[in-house]
Formats: structure tokens, sequence, C-alpha cells
């Protein structure tokens, strides 16, 4: 109950779903603070210990009005995990540019942003853990979903990228690829890629978002001090065949 004593997180996208389990899980954990940054009210807000704040990850301003208030106030940031995104699931020639753009600045350009504000405070205390979540449409194909698996792709990348350029200054960065995992962003999905996702399982069943939330713990905790730029799958199997 004590893997992330004293440590801040900053959480995107943590209003519900993996992220809110993944901010829950945390506080349990002993951590000194925990932010949701997200664009969506937090339900039950007021019963819970992590602080809510809006913030648009899309734009530069508020990454650095956010993260300066949170060094201002604990005087650290150690966990910085970008979980926020959305997904469409138009083919190529069904996408526009519009939607490309929008896909793109909320699933990928929010990480180079958050990432680009937070290491400098990371680097100054020689620590700090940052994981971008992607998801197995990361590494591998599927038949729709164009942008968003263009973003989740690179995020593997990006991440690799982070971690070699700054592992001498004590910052380890890794990706999380999720598989099926029961949350609202995927509960307009059709229930035919629902049900391929399942049959594809190993295991059988789709995941649920605290099993998510514990391969963040891991990763944002001391236990994983010797782990950096690898990409950790919890898919149930689904990529293991």
């Amino acid at each position: 109950m004590d893997r992330l004593t004293g440590k801040v997180a900053l959480i995107t996208g943590a209003a519900r779903g993996q992220g809110r389990e993944m901010a829950e899980l945390f506080m349990r954990e002993g951590a000194k603070a925990v932010i949701s940054a997200d664009v969506l009210d937090a339900e039950d807000a007021e019963s819970s210990p992590v602080t809510f704040v809006k913030m648009d990850v899309t734009q530069d301003t508020e990454w650095k009005s956010t993260i300066d208030a949170i060094v201002a106030e604990h005087g650290q940031i150690d966990i910085l995990i970008n979980n926020a995104a959305i997904v469409k699931y138009e083919t190529i020639l069904e996408t526009s540019n519009e939607l490309y753009d929008k896909v793109l600045d909320i699933d990928l350009k929010s990480i180079f942003l958050g990432m680009r504000e937070v290491l400098p405070h990371m680097i100054e205390k020689k620590s700090g853990s940052i994981i971008n979540v992607s998801s197995i449409w990361g590494l591998a194909g599927v038949p729709s979903s164009y942008a968003y698996q263009a973003a989740k792709g690179a995020i593997l990348n990006v991440s690799k990228n982070v971690a070699a350029t700054y592992g001498a200054d004590g910052v380890r960065c890794n990706s999380l690829h999720p598989g099926y995992i029961l949350s609202p962003m995927n509960a307009d999905q059709a229930q035919d890629i629902n049900d391929a996702l399942i049959a594809g399982t190993v295991l059988g069943r789709p995941g649920q978002p605290i099993e998510t939330a514990y391969a963040a713990l891991f990763l944002a905790s001391d236990e994983s001090s010797y782990v950096t730029g690898t990409s950790l799958v919890v898919d149930g199997g689904y990529l293991a065949p």
C-alpha cells in the first residue's frame, strides 16, 4: 500500500475510465498527490482524494500553468502519465484533414507538449517516470481507425526517444499498450469490433481498468527502476499468437 509514498503524479484524461482508476490506485498506494488533468468533469470528485483540474492537453500554455502550479504547491513532479486520447473509426479514405489533425493533436501532440514541459523538472531532480499510454494498435494493424493508429504507433517510438535521450539524467520513459479494456472511451465501439477483440484474446474476456492501472503502478514505482524504453502490453494475450 506504499509503493508511491511521497510521490506526486500528473495523469491526463483521468476524470474517468483507465486514467481515473490509475489516479485512485496511486492515492491508495501512498502518493503525496495525484492530479487529474482533463477537459471532462469527474463524477464523485468531492469524495475522491484525487485533485481534479480542467486542462486542454493540446494547449502548451495550459500544460505550463498546470505543471508550474503542481511544482509550486508540492515542490516536485515525479510521475507523468499521458493517458488522454480519443478514438475515431474511419479508414484512411474516410479520414478528413480535420479529423486527422484532431486525433493527432489529442493523442500525440499532447504527449510532446507534456513531456517537453515536465522534463526540465525531472532532470533537475535527477528522477522521474513518464508513462505514455498507447494501445495494442500501436503494435499491430487494424482495418480502420487510421488516425488513431497513426498516433498510437508513434507513441512507442517517441517514448523510446525520450528514454534514450534522458536516461543519464535519471528519467525513465515507457509506453503502455492496453488491449480491449472496458472503458467509457470505447463505449460506442461497434459490437462486431468488440466481439472480434474478445475472440482474439487468449484469456477470452475484456480487461478491467484496474488491470491497466496496476501495470501503470509498476512503471511509476521504484520497482521498475531498471525499466525504461520498453513497451508494456496489457492485452490478455491478444498479441501472443
